[in-house]
């Protein structure tokens, strides 16, 4: 069933649609991830343009993050403290954000510069994501099949100052590094049409030091906020979210966050960081082949038969 897109303009399958954000929502739930990272790409591979997908995907992200949140405020594993700190941060971040879009936009060259941060980000974030979650499936294999447990570093963010206590994680640390994570985040859900999370997640285990069990969670409250912002900052200054669009992953996404949910309470944390790690490497390499091997569109710019 083709449907059209006003401000895509193309047409592409309901049904793919539907089933493409049922399966990011999936991932939502499971790993505590927006999912723009995949379902941003994905969409560029079904041939929507660039700004559009980065735009309307920020919208897609607050759908199926907040079914997924629902989920783990039931269970008690949302830092709504920490999560307040870390969107005071991605609010600066994703205004900051979509001002250098909307300038990259205007000189022409937004969708080679968020093709290019996808590779690089995907790329660097997997493979550190892969190597760590191998370690950490090895020490589990030697401890006779015990968890490791978390690392609760004492090195710099524990020597900053304006320090707050976050009971729900049992932390006692600086706000700047939160706050810091929360910018980094926010520039990229404006750029990228990402909710962060699989910088975040990652960022908040090894740096801020959070117990796994509160730290999906809290993923996903501190996305609902910065990605809706960053949707309402895209609509209004350069007119590129796809309500159709939106919709339809919207759907697919919200149903897909409780199935996600579900299937993450029978994995362990390391198997869903490297199962996470090589569907990001794989969308990397995806990408990147794209780039290199199959360009879209080939201009010319001289005159025919010319020089």
């Amino acid at each position: 069933m083709q449907i059209y897109l006003p401000i895509a303009e193309v047409s592409v399958n309901a049904f793919l649609l539907l089933g493409l954000g049922g399966m990011v929502g999936v991932l939502s739930g499971m790993f505590g991830v927006g999912g723009g990272f995949l379902m941003t790409p994905l969409l560029f591979f079904i041939g929507i343009p660039p700004a559009v997908a980065v735009a309307t995907e920020a919208n897609q992200i607050v759908a199926s993050s907040f079914s997924g949140v629902l989920a783990h405020f039931r269970r008690c594993t949302v830092d709504i403290k920490m999560g307040l700190v870390l969107q005071a941060g991605g609010l600066m971040g994703a205004a900051l954000g979509v001002v250098v879009f909307n300038y990259l936009k205007a000189l022409g060259q937004v969708d080679l510069l968020v093709k290019l941060c996808y590779v690089v980000f995907l790329g660097v974030v997997g493979g550190l994501m892969f190597i760590e979650s191998l370690n950490a499936i090895r020490k589990a294999k030697k401890a006779g099949g015990a968890a490791p447990a978390p690392r609760r570093q004492r090195g710099w963010v524990h020597a900053l100052p304006f320090k707050m206590r976050f009971r729900t994680s049992g932390l006692y640390i600086s706000v700047i590094p939160p706050v810091l994570v929360g910018v980094a985040v926010g520039i990229l859900a404006a750029i990228m049409g990402v909710g962060g999370g699989f910088i975040m997640v990652p960022a908040m285990i090894y740096i801020l030091g959070m117990p796994t069990k509160v730290v999906v969670g809290t993923s996903l409250f501190q996305i609902i906020l910065v990605t809706g912002f960053t949707t309402m900052l895209h609509a209004t200054t350069n007119y590129t979210v796809d309500i159709v669009l939106a919709v339809l992953l919207l759907i697919g996404g919200v149903i897909g966050a409780q199935i996600g949910t579900r299937i993450g309470v029978y994995l362990k944390a390391e198997q869903l960081r490297i199962l996470l790690a090589l569907m990001v490497i794989a969308v990397c390499v995806k990408l990147g082949l794209d780039l290199l091997l199959q360009p879209s569109e080939i201009y010319s710019l001289g005159e025919p038969g010319g020089h």
